[in-house]
């Protein structure tokens, strides 16, 4: 290594490593779950907890209201002009823990046990979701505090208070603040690995439109022995719409759906190839083994680059025990589409919801349901920080990190392009297994201990003035 402040910095990451753990865990101990309004003050006792720590790495840290949970600004003091400004964001609230029974031990007293491979790993909720993620990047500040005075750029923090219910109120937080939160790029610690010991760089999200179809057809349930064969059935109105979404290839049926909507670049997709995501892998531990998504492309592009349409939920008529033989009046359907760069979720929506129109009987009405969107979000493949944060990975872990599509939607990095015109770098150290949002939530030892060491080498890698 041809830096010897930064490797002081990772001798000294793993010389304080046992205190990191405890801090972590003292964060853990806070039972900040922002859905029920019973734990408020939990949720501002995290806030305090975390402002009162980064202020003792010399950052100007406070905690500020919003119209929820409150929110942290911290900006390091200090700061250097024509150095790189970061804004790195991250969110202390949790899932509730329900079914508290499936819980091995009580979800707010973290431990470090074994996994049943053997792996060392945090156990608690929040371990992974994200207050392990965001101690990762806090930590590797402390050790460049420790050992070199100062910071190698420019750093605001911002942590939210309300990810898990939506950030519903963080949005406005943001356009208040737009001036103060002004930087050159976002680093977000909330996404994952390839695999334990292959690092990341989640380089797209999914956009997501959801929405909600209900079907309305007599004026009240009917019996199916004196109308049936001659009244509507809604259901079968609903099922004959929701089945021709699809085509024999997997393909959506939607006119326009894919306008818009590009190839992965070549090189990516044969770096994609290379990864060997089978259905072996990915399906067989679910109790699945074929791809379900168009028949010409990879998997791995099914569930990351590709658009999608999922129905979520079809209710109708009699569900309870027994028998009830009913023509339902009304049969309704919920739907989710995950969008990818090109595709505008205002034209999704109005397309589906044409589609759908278009197929109503003259004697049944429909009505919509307005839920969330969110935009698909593409990094540009060849921003330096990308290339700097790729080296820093590969260079800790040892093995070249992959650059990866998401099929998920994180809105809140949406929001940093509208609301304040920032990239984000997304860098995380979760794993599928870690039982995010479940029971038994978990975050590998190994993750913690080297998310730390590779946010320490990312920001000595951003500083670099050619990077």
């Amino acid at each position: 290594m041809s830096n010897p402040k930064l490797q002081a910095v990772l001798d000294r990451i793993d010389a304080d490593f046992d205190n990191s753990l405890e801090r972590l865990f003292s964060l853990l101990r806070i039972k900040s779950i922002s859905a029920d309004p019973a734990f408020a003050g939990d949720c501002k006792a995290a806030a305090e907890h975390i402002a009162k720590d980064i202020a003792t790495l010399g950052f100007a840290a406070e905690v500020r209201p919003t119209a929820g949970h409150p929110a942290i600004v911290a900006k390091a003091n200090g700061s250097m002009d024509g150095r790189p400004h970061v804004l790195f964001y991250g969110h202390y609230d949790v899932q509730p823990v329900d079914p508290l029974d499936l819980w091995h031990r009580p979800p707010f007293e973290p431990v470090v046990t074994d996994h049943a491979d053997g792996r060392k790993i945090i156990v608690a909720r929040g371990a992974e979701d994200d207050k392990g993620q965001l101690m990762t990047f806090i930590e590797a500040c402390r050790a460049w505090k420790q050992v070199a005075g100062s910071l190698p750029v420019d750093i605001t923090i911002l942590i939210e208070g309300e990810e898990e219910v939506g950030s519903k109120n963080f949005v406005p937080f943001l356009e208040a603040n737009k001036a103060e939160l002004k930087a050159d790029f976002a680093l977000v610690c909330d996404t994952g690995m390839w695999d334990p010991n292959t690092p990341a760089i989640t380089t797209s999200l999914r956009g997501l439109v959801y929405d909600e179809v209900k079907i309305k057809a007599a004026n009240r349930d009917l019996h199916s022995g004196v109308f049936g064969g001659g009244a509507q059935n809604p259901i079968r109105v609903l099922t004959r719409i929701l089945g021709g979404l699809f085509d024999d290839n997997g393909r959506i049926t939607i006119p326009g759906f894919y306008d818009g909507v590009k190839d992965l670049p070549p090189d990516v997709l044969e770096q994609w190839k290379k990864l060997n995501l089978t259905s072996e892998t990915f399906l067989k531990p679910i109790g699945l083994s074929l791809p379900a998504g168009e028949k010409d492309r990879l998997l791995i592009e099914q569930i990351s680059s590709r658009p999608t349409c999922d129905i979520n939920g079809i209710v109708g008529g009699y569900i309870g025990e027994g028998s009830k033989t009913v023509i339902p009046s009304l049969a309704s359907a919920k739907i989710s589409f995950r969008l990818v760069e090109g595709q505008d979720p205002a034209k999704i929506r109005k397309a589906f919801r044409d589609y759908v129109t278009s197929r109503i009987p003259a004697d049944c009405s429909v009505e919509f349901g307005d839920h969330s969107s969110a935009p698909a979000i593409a990094l540009d493949w060849n921003m330096k920080p990308l290339a700097a944060a790729r080296r820093a990975l590969t260079e800790e872990w040892g093995k070249e990190a992959v650059l990866m599509g998401s099929g998920a939607s994180i809105p809140i990095v949406a929001d940093f392009k509208r609301t304040l015109g920032l990239d984000s770098l997304l860098v995380g150290f979760g794993l599928d297994d870690d039982n995010i949002h479940s029971p038994n939530e978990k975050y590998d030892l190994k993750s913690f201990h080297k998310g730390i060491r590779s946010w320490a080498r990312i920001l000595a890698a951003l500083a670099e003035r050619n990077p």
